[in-house]
C-alpha cells in the first residue's frame, strides 16, 4: 500500500490547534462557564485536579484534529470553503456524535448545545485558518 505524499503547512496546523485554545478560553470562560458548570454538575470555582495533564491532552487532541483536517482539505480550498467544510464537520460529525452520547447519558440539551456549539465553531475556525493559509 502506497501512502500518498501530503504537503502540509505545519504553521497553519499549529495555528489552528492554538485557535481551539483561544476559542475554548472564551467559550468555556466568560461566555458559558457558569451555564456549562451548572449543566455538567461541576463547581465553577473548583480547580481541576491535574490542569497540566488536562491541557496537554486537550492540545494533543486539538493538534491531531487540525492535522487530519488539514490533510483532508483540498489543496485549492479557499478560506470560505474551509470554513464551510469545518462547519459541516463540526455540525454533522461532531455535534451529532455528541447528541447520541448525550441522549444515552441523559445529559441536558443545554449542555449539548454549549459543547456542540464550541466544536462547530472550532472546526469552522480550523477551516478558515487552514483554507486561508496554504
Amino acid at each position: 500500500m502506497n501512502i500518498p505524499h501530503i504537503d502540509l503547512n505545519w504553521l497553519a496546523v499549529i495555528a489552528a490547534a492554538v485557535s481551539a485554545f483561544v476559542l475554548g478560553g472564551l467559550w468555556y470562560g466568560p461566555l458559558f462557564k457558569r451555564a456549562w458548570c451548572r449543566e455538567a454538575g461541576i463547581d465553577p470555582d473548583s480547580a481541576p485536579s491535574h490542569p497540566a495533564r488536562i491541557f496537554a491532552t486537550a492540545f494533543v487532541c486539538s493538534l491531531l484534529s487540525a492535522l487530519i483536517f488539514a490533510a483532508s482539505l483540498p489543496p485549492t480550498a479557499t478560506a470560505a470553503q474551509g470554513f464551510g467544510l469545518g462547519f459541516i464537520i463540526g455540525l454533522f460529525f461532531v455535534a451529532m456524535s455528541f447528541g447520541i452520547n448525550y441522549a444515552f447519558a441523559q445529559r441536558s440539551v443545554k449542555l449539548w448545545m454549549i459543547d456542540a456549539g464550541y466544536h462547530i465553531a472550532q472546526f469552522s475556525l480550523y477551516g478558515l485558518i487552514l483554507g486561508a493559509w496554504h
